[in-house]
C-alpha cells in the first residue's frame, strides 16, 4: 500500500491514478493529521509526501514518521514545488528518501517508486552479511550502521548509497554506477541529489565520513584509511 498526501485535489487524484493503473495499492490524503492516524493503524509500504500543506506541513510530518518506532523505516519521496538548494537538503536532513520536484512526469514519477521498492525486496532477500571498512560496520540484515561502535541512523537512500561503497572497498564506484544502482536511473540531473546525498551522509557519519573520498569527475571511494577531511 502507498499512501499519497498532497492537498492539492487535482494532483492527489492524478498520483493516484498513476500508481493504481501501475498496479499498486494506494490510498490519498489531504491532511497531515489524517495521514498520520491511518499510518497509525496500517503502516504503508512507500510514502508520498507534499511539503506545502496547511496546518502540519510535509517536514513536520516528516519528523512524527521518523521520531515513531513503527514508522521510523517507512521510505518516503518528498513532492514539493520547493525546490532551492536549502529545501532539498532540509528534506534529506530530516529523513526524506529522494524528493521529486513539481512539476514532473508520470513516467518519473513510477520510476521512482519502482527503484525504491526494488531496493526493499533486495534487501529482504539479502544474508545478515557483516560488512566492516575503517570506522564503519554495516549489518546488512538489521540495516544498521554503526561507526566506532555507535549505531548511526541513515535514510533508505543514505544506507543504499553507503552500502554500495562497501561492497567495492578501496575502489571507484563511478557518479554513472551509483545513480543506476541507488536511484534506478543514470539521468545526470540527478547529480546534485547524489552530491546531497554524499554530505549528509559524511555528517552523520562523523568522523568516520572522511572514509568517503571524492574522485573528481569520476565518482567516490570508500577506504578504510581516510587522505582528507571528509566535505561536502
Amino acid at each position: 500500500m502507498i499512501y499519497v498526501l498532497e492537498d492539492d485535489a487535482q494532483i492527489r487524484m492524478m498520483e493516484e491514478y498513476a500508481l493504481k493503473t501501475a498496479g499498486f495499492e494506494v490510498r490519498g490524503f489531504e491532511s497531515g493529521e489524517e495521514f498520520l492516524k491511518a499510518c497509525a493503524e496500517c503502516v504503508p509500504q512507500l510514502a508520498l509526501l507534499d511539503v506545502m500543506l496547511p496546518g502540519m506541513d510535509g517536514l513536520a510530518v516528516l519528523r512524527r514518521l521518523r521520531g515513531t518506532r513503527q514508522t521510523e523505516q517507512v521510505p518516503i519521496i518528498m513532492v514539493t514545488a520547493k525546490t532551492t538548494e536549502m529545501d532539498i537538503v532540509a528534506g534529506l536532513d530530516t529523513g526524506a528518501d529522494d524528493y521529486l520536484a513539481k512539476p514532473f512526469g508520470i513516467m518519473e514519477l513510477l520510476s521512482r517508486v519502482r527503484a525504491v521498492l526494488r531496493r526493499i525486496d533486495a534487501g529482504k532477500e539479502d544474508s545478515s552479511a557483516r560488512t566492516e571498512c575503517g570506522m564503519i560496520v554495516l549489518e546488512d540484515k538489521n540495516r544498521a550502521v554503526f561507526r566506532a561502535g555507535q549505531e548511526v541512523a541513515l535514510t533508505y537512500k543514505e544506507y543504499e548509497l553507503l552500502k554500495l561503497l562497501m561492497e567495492y572497498p578501496e575502489q571507484v564506484v563511478s557518479r554513472e554506477r551509483i545513480l543506476n544502482e541507488v536511484w534506478g536511473t543514470n539521468f545526470e540531473g540527478e547529480s546534485r541529489t547524489l552530491d546531497m546525498h554524499i554530505r549528509t551522509l559524511r555528517q552523520k557519519l562523523g568522523q568516520a565520513g572522511a572514509q568517503i573520498e571524492t574522485v573528481r569527475k569520476v565518482g567516490y571511494r570508500l577506504t578504510a584509511v581516510p587522505s582528507e577531511p571528509a566535505h561536502g
